[in-house]
């Protein structure tokens, strides 16, 4: 018999036992990042649809790299070049030109992005949550190579995501990356019926009771829901304007909405409105600064949308809307101060009658800002106040609502 072979390991000693626990601690190391496992089961009809169309694109990849094809990503491309307005539908249309991305050792990465930034879509609507854009940045630090290095690149990454799904009638929202600002301000006899976020119980938000305050539009509207009497919505273009007539009550002698537009309105600024007007059948007027921004960004952003978006104008825009003021023709009939045209405000008019599909179609917007033009100036809102603070309320808006069929389109 050979002796037994002695075992290779050694009995720790009390000494050495304690020299290992004190020394064998392991370092602090990075969190790993938290992973939500409270999922449920998708119902809505909305959420449904736009998970179905993530998993169709999903597997539309796959199943060609399985066959050894390239797949490509297809998105419509986004231009004023590309779009398209007819006047019975209402909004800049966006054109058959189509971006193709196909899968290749110069795409890898931008490929496994934006089924990453899918990946995380699926997740939130899943767990009925959301990410703004910069969160979304900051969650592909943990994709390793596919990472982000900046902001633009995720930006962009979400922006053709948009633009593909758009083809399926899915937005950002419904993707559940949301923008870091939220909507402008709403006033008046509205009451907007929303839900507790935690509890899901039912909320009802009155907009006549914020005092010298207002509601502010959230960053998702689709769920709200709403009651009033209104006659109509006036979207504002400044928040010093919305404030007077706020603090003022134009709202409750007109019997009317108001909302703040902040400059070019938000999507869901825009969403809101559009919501709203077609829930209760009320009309929408704009009443902006007469000026080349005001008309061919502001107002035409609310009206028709943009190029930019053209592939989701149907959803962003609100068609039925009209010009309130303030007009060329209002500079001369009011009196008002100006100020010129810069060279910058020239080149804007121009090219919105050259190249903007809605104000080539619109003869009574081409006499407006030619009118404009050869005036060669512009004027504020504010410029009402020559005749005292609060004249826009006691006249020039009265004056101006008892010939609502004379707005401009």
């Amino acid at each position: 018999m050979t002796p037994a072979k002695k075992s290779s390991r050694r009995k720790a000693t009390p000494k050495a036992a304690a020299k290992k626990q004190a020394s064998g601690t392991k370092k602090a190391s990075p969190r790993k990042a938290s992973k939500s496992t409270a999922r449920r089961t998708v119902t809505n009809a909305t959420d449904k649809h736009t998970v179905d169309c993530i998993d169709n694109t999903a597997r539309a990849v796959y199943g060609k790299i399985l066959k050894k094809i390239a797949p490509e990503l297809k998105s419509p491309v986004r231009s004023l070049s590309n779009v398209k307005y007819d006047p019975k539908v209402g909004y800049l249309e966006i054109g058959k030109s189509r971006k193709v991305r196909t899968l290749t050792v110069n795409t890898v990465k931008s490929f496994a992005q934006t089924l990453k930034m899918l990946n995380i879509s699926k997740e939130m609507i899943e767990q009925d949550t959301f990410a703004t854009k910069r969160e979304a940045y900051y969650v592909s630090k943990n994709w390793a190579e596919a990472r982000f290095k900046e902001q633009p690149e995720s930006d962009t990454v979400m922006d053709d995501i948009e633009s593909m799904f758009s083809l399926h009638g899915v937005s950002r929202e419904q993707l559940r990356f949301y923008p870091e600002e939220h909507g402008g301000a709403v006033a008046g006899n509205l009451v907007v019926i929303d839900r507790d976020p935690v509890s899901g119980q039912e909320l009802r938000i009155d907009c006549t009771k914020f005092g010298s305050g207002a509601y502010t539009i959230p960053h998702s509207v689709e769920h709200l829901g709403f009651e009033t009497k209104a006659k109509f919505i006036l979207a504002i273009e400044t928040g010093g304007m919305f404030q007077r007539l706020q603090v003022h009550g134009f709202w409750n002698t007109s019997n009317c909405i108001i909302v703040s537009m902040g400059g070019v309105p938000t999507r869901a600024t825009r969403r809101f409105v559009r919501r709203l007007s077609e829930a209760k059948k009320i009309p929408v007027y704009a009443f902006v600064d007469c000026d080349p921004y005001g008309i061919s960004n502001i107002y035409r952003t609310l009206k028709v949308g943009s190029g930019n978006t053209a592939h989701l104008n149907r959803f962003f825009c609100v068609p039925h809307a009209h010009y309130l003021g303030v007009t060329p023709q209002d500079i001369i009939d009011y009196e008002l101060p100006t100020h010129p045209l810069l060279e910058v405000d020239i080149k804007r008019a121009k090219d919105a009658l050259k190249n903007d599909p809605f104000f080539q179609q619109s003869k009574p917007w081409n006499k407006a800002i030619n009118q404009l033009l050869k005036m060669k100036v512009r004027a504020e809102q504010q410029a009402l106040a020559k005749w005292g603070l609060n004249y826009v309320i006691e006249e020039y808006l009265p004056r101006k609502l008892k010939a609502t069929k004379a707005f401009l389109p």
